[in-house]
């Protein structure tokens, strides 16, 4: 049989002429891959540390298992999560199909049972005569065959370390800083105003919209900050540091009261045109380039509970009414600046053989993991049989997705879950004629994504 050296082991190719696609890491990202491979006829080596090299988070040696919490989003009809698992069933997602055995009640959303998960999972696997299961740990990406690296957001020093040196280590990150996301419908622009510091923007209107604050309300913000609760750290380092550069602002405010004043919220540079004077304090909130009609709340990282998140930001001038996309985040995730690096295919753009999935791929959730995983397997397939890989459509929730991992600002990115804002906004005159009916709007979405999805099966898978 042939052989291919890999790291510094010669190994045996079980799998014939056809040289397998080696896989770094089985949780959600990697068994997708894995599943996706077999299903075109392509063999794979899946490579899982555990147990001989555990992590902080995990429990067993289970392949895929939920580490945090137990629910793979809304299963609501026309909602962003419910589009993203559709396409994924379309493809015949290994993932999506454990996950409705697996089910427990859980309202709306899609929530199972961790152990019975895990477990359908990783019989499967094991019984499909096209993945080898090789329980090591990998300390450097192959140079010779078609790899996937999805080792997620505890991916080893080791490994780390070799992909910084792949990438360019000011490339590789070890803490999401994640600031939360507003729908722009859902701000007040009667209180917000348009404006850049010293007037230095792209055009006359500004750059920023700027919630301020007079002194009163600034009081009453920072009490509420400082009161609000923690989320429950998983993993024990996060419960005794956070990242100095990206501390959460609950954690500035606890060092005084002027600390937000002049970091995050420092006024200096504007002025509130209805006032003709300096706010006491402001929030900015930031366009986001590839995600349509939808603002970050600049420097706004944070470490409360999702519940609290609401009750307090809502206290922000102009955000009374606030629909939040996405809460704030800060924990330990090692993930690549996907921008400068990955084109839509996944594929890192200057070494093509190699295949970035899952959270080290920079985004957020379980489905999105599980999306990048089923996306990497099937370029990877269309890679390793001589054809060129194709993204897949813009309008489909899953070429959203890639579309913004892949051509984000690299010097402003953060990973992204999936929401309506990362697909293409519909036409002025659909948007017109719907105006008064978000539900509409949003099935109108779901329909083109779904006609788009069609589109590209008939004509590639």
């Amino acid at each position: 049989m042939p052989t291919r050296l890999f790291g510094e082991a010669l190994v045996s190719c079980k799998f014939g002429v056809r040289d397998p696609v080696h896989i770094i890491g089985a949780g959600l990202a990697g068994s997708e891959a894995a599943w996706q491979l077999a299903r075109r006829g392509w063999p794979s080596v899946l490579h899982e540390m555990r147990p001989l090299r555990p992590t902080p988070a995990h429990r067993t040696d289970r392949l895929a298992e939920l580490v945090c919490s137990n629910s793979l989003k809304s299963e609501s009809e026309f909602t962003a999560p419910w589009l993203l698992k559709e396409e994924l069933r379309r493809f015949g997602s290994l993932l999506l199909d454990a996950a409705a055995r697996a089910r427990v009640p859980g309202g709306q959303a899609l929530t199972v049972d961790r152990d019975a998960f895990a477990q359908e999972v990783t019989a499967a696997i094991a019984a499909e005569p096209l993945i080898e299961v090789r329980r090591e740990e990998v300390t450097a990406i192959p140079a010779g065959p078609i790899a996937i690296v999805s080792s997620g957001p505890l991916t080893s020093d080791a490994l780390a370390a070799d992909i910084a040196h792949l990438t360019g280590s000011e490339r590789l990150f070890f803490y999401d800083a994640i600031s939360p996301i507003v729908d722009a419908d859902s701000v007040n622009t009667e209180v917000a105003f348009w404006a850049s510091r010293y007037d230095k923007s792209m055009d006359s209107t500004g750059d920023y919209l700027n919630c301020p604050f007079d002194r009163e309300r600034y009081d009453r913000f920072l009490d509420a900050l400082v009161a609000s609760e923690p989320v429950t750290a998983h993993i024990e380092e996060d419960r005794t540091r956070f990242f100095e550069a990206c501390l959460p602002i609950e954690e500035l405010a606890r060092r005084g009261r002027d600390t937000l004043r002049f970091g995050p919220m420092k006024p200096v540079g504007l002025s509130d045109p209805r006032t003709g004077r300096r706010p006491y304090a402001v929030v900015q909130l930031r366009q986001e380039s590839l995600r349509a009609r939808s603002f970050n709340l600049v420097g706004f990282q944070n470490h409360m509970k999702f519940g609290d998140q609401a009750r307090v930001l809502r206290m922000i001038p102009g955000l009374e009414a606030a629909e939040f996309l996405r809460f704030g985040q800060i924990h330990r995730n090692t993930y690549i600046n996907a921008p400068a690096l990955v084109a839509a295919t996944l594929q890192l753009r200057a070494t093509p053989n190699v295949f970035f999935a899952g959270q080290i791929s920079s985004v957020e959730g379980y489905v999105e993991a599980i999306a990048t995983g089923l996306m990497a397997g099937m370029h990877a397939a269309a890679l390793a049989a001589g054809s060129e890989p194709r993204a897949l459509p813009r309008a489909t929730a899953l070429g959203s997705l890639c579309h913004y991992i892949a051509g984000a600002d690299p010097e402003n990115y953060q990973p992204a879950n999936i929401t309506f804002d990362l697909l293409p906004t519909l036409d002025d005159a659909t948007r017109e004629r719907l105006r008064h009916d978000k539900k509409a709007r949003h099935a109108e979405v779901c329909r083109r994504a779904r006609e788009a999805l069609e589109d590209y099966r008939h004509a590639y898978v």
